[in-house]
């Protein structure tokens, strides 16, 4: 729950605002935000803004919203200015701020300015003479401090682990991934910390991680099952900052599909997935932070990052040696120079597979009776809270 609020106006003047704030939305003043540090406020707010955010900040004839170019932290607003990350706040339908884009509204509630920037207003590709090298570098800028990482023995994961000194977490339903996390982690030398979730946990939550995510669609929901319960153990464990790997599979080439893709529909697959985290991935995850008040912090999708990876042709993400294809071969690359090859080089199953989740949604609807789709369904009728 990071920003509702609402606003009393009376003659095209705003009287009073009612706001509620929650962790890791932050007010100063009049100025409501989620991000790395305070958003500039500015016609050219996505550009300057070089880091994931959105801000709504009320001037004297006028409020001012914007959000991210990726759209990572999503944000609603109704003609009676309203505003909300989550739609189940608004009595009707509401409006939603776009990726990229920067709205002035009147507080008669007429939008007396809107521009949407593009990917590339904001990101150039640029030159990189050793990519791997260069990952590294910019994994090492990024200061991680109070946070545990959400490790899944993979290579998105295993890289931050072997870069950040921060404790491990993970949580799984399958004993056999289990047993894999504890050996990786013993690789690394590291201490991991793993929660082994049932099919009455996730009965038991389901229908507040509906309500969360505000869809009942099958993949988003299995999905957020595990980031739900890596997020809310973490905070049982005592930190509200929690590391994920997300964005390596999309900047670095990371999914199955892409094997079958080569040339120049590779590299426009590649940059049409980065240009549609938010929407697909990133506004999930952050509703999910939101409920149980976790700040997510992601490496990957710092701007510099997605500048290199922009840089680096699609032949050598999804790279074909002596008739294999490996996936995200660059990133691995990096790896091999931080963490063990055997986490390095893991090929791992998407989280909904390899934590057991799937399996444990389709036994609940055969339980009901019901295929999924319309299992969860049910199961989120009326789940908005």
């Amino acid at each position: 729950m990071s920003i509702f609020v609402t606003s009393d106006v009376r003659g095209g003047k705003i009287e009073r605002i009612y706001a509620n704030t929650r962790y890791p939305s932050v007010q100063e003043g009049l100025t409501f935000f989620d991000a790395a540090e305070k958003p500039k406020i500015s016609e050219k707010a996505p550009i300057e803004n070089r880091m994931l955010y959105y801000v709504v900040s009320f001037k004297p004839s006028h409020v001012f919203i914007s959000r991210d170019i990726l759209g990572s932290k999503p944000v609603y607003f109704s003609e009676d200015l309203t505003i909300s990350s989550f739609k189940w706040y608004f009595e009707e339908e509401p409006m939603k701020v776009l990726p990229g884009e920067v709205l002035k509204i009147s507080y008669d509630g007429e939008v007396i300015y809107r521009k949407t920037y593009s990917f590339f207003d904001v990101f150039e590709k640029k030159a990189v003479d050793d990519p791997a090298e260069e990952i590294i570098k910019i994994l090492e800028k990024v200061k991680i401090r109070d946070a545990c990482i959400s490790f899944s023995g993979g290579v998105d994961s295993g890289l931050l682990a072997g870069i950040y000194d921060a404790p491990l977490i993970s949580v799984t339903a399958s004993e056999k991934e289990e047993e894999w996390l504890r050996e990786a982690a013993n690789m690394l030398g590291r201490e991991i910390e793993i929660f082994r979730f049932s099919a009455k946990d996730v009965r038991d939550n389901l229908r507040r991680i509906v309500g969360s995510i505000e869809t009942t669609n099958t993949l988003q929901v299995s999905i957020a099952v595990p980031v739900y319960f890596v997020t809310k153990f973490a905070k049982e464990l005592g930190y509200n900052k929690v590391v994920f790997g997300q964005g390596a599979d999309e900047l670095f080439g990371g999914y199955k599909r892409y094997e079958h893709v080569v040339g120049k529909a590779l590299e426009d697959t590649l940059i049409e997935d980065i240009r549609r985290i938010g929407e697909d991935n990133l506004e999930r995850d952050s509703k999910i932070a939101y409920k149980n008040e976790v700040m997510p912090i992601l490496p990957y999708l710092s701007f510099d990052m997605i500048e290199v990876a922009l840089a680096i042709p699609a032949s050598e993400k999804v790279k074909r040696v002596e008739g294999n294809v490996i996936r995200k071969y660059v990133l691995r690359e990096a790896a091999k120079k931080v963490i063990p090859k055997e986490i390095a080089m893991r090929d791992k199953k998407a989280i909904q597979y390899s934590t057991g989740t799937y399996k444990i949604l389709e036994k609940l609807a055969r339980e009901e009776k019901l295929p999924l789709e319309e299992y969860l369904k049910r199961v989120g009728h009326g789940s908005g809270s």
